[in-house]
């Protein structure tokens, strides 16, 4: 069962954690000033979700990446050669419990399999300096073709904000530093192997 993408607690989900706790905070202070004695347990009740919602927020910024390791893993994927950044994401996705296979097609790299869904990344053009919107079309069009769930896109360049729009309403997962700090938590070692 998957949350609504823009339910209330899916978008505070994706929010800064302390947003919950300061609507926790409001429903159990309306609680305390507006029920009657009798029912003010079930209003405080009512903020118990909230603080829920900001323990799993505060749970998923804390396993951000930070600012120094994003740019070292950028840093380190510029130097790679394709061979060497495919063995990585490969590895990457598989340590995340993906099973991975390789293909061939001008639109995408991998074919990613978890829970069941079908996903197809494109990571080749990953050192583009400004991505558009052309290889997310060709992409789309591979998913569409071959009947997976989900498309990825891998670029460290800046993505121009057509692409982006086009990323965000076609649900193409944009894969930048961030993420691949996360996909790829051991690259700093395997950049210094290779060099």
């Amino acid at each position: 069962m998957k949350m609504a993408e823009n339910s209330l607690f899916a978008v505070l989900l994706r929010s800064d954690w302390w947003i919950s706790v300061a609507i926790a905070g409001v429903v159990v202070a309306g609680a305390m000033m507006l029920l009657p004695e009798a029912y003010k347990f079930y209003g405080i009740a009512m903020g118990v979700p909230f603080m829920g919602i900001a323990g799993m927020s505060l749970w998923k910024q804390l396993q951000r990446p930070s600012a120094s390791r994003v740019d070292k893993t950028v840093d380190a994927v510029r130097t790679l050669n394709w061979p060497d950044f495919a063995a990585l994401v490969e590895a990457g996705y598989r340590s995340s419990g993906y099973e991975v296979r390789r293909i061939q097609s001008a639109a995408a790299d991998f074919e990613v399999k978890k829970d069941m869904r079908t996903s197809l990344v494109s990571g080749k053009r990953w050192k583009v300096a400004r991505t558009g919107i052309l290889p997310m079309r060709e992409l789309l069009a591979a998913k569409e073709a071959g009947d997976a769930h989900a498309c990825i896109y891998i670029a460290i360049g800046e993505v121009s904000d057509n692409a982006r729009m086009f990323a965000a309403k076609e649900r193409i997962q944009l894969v930048g530093g961030p993420e691949l700090a996360l996909l790829l938590p051991k690259i700093h070692r395997a950049a210094r192997a290779t060099a």
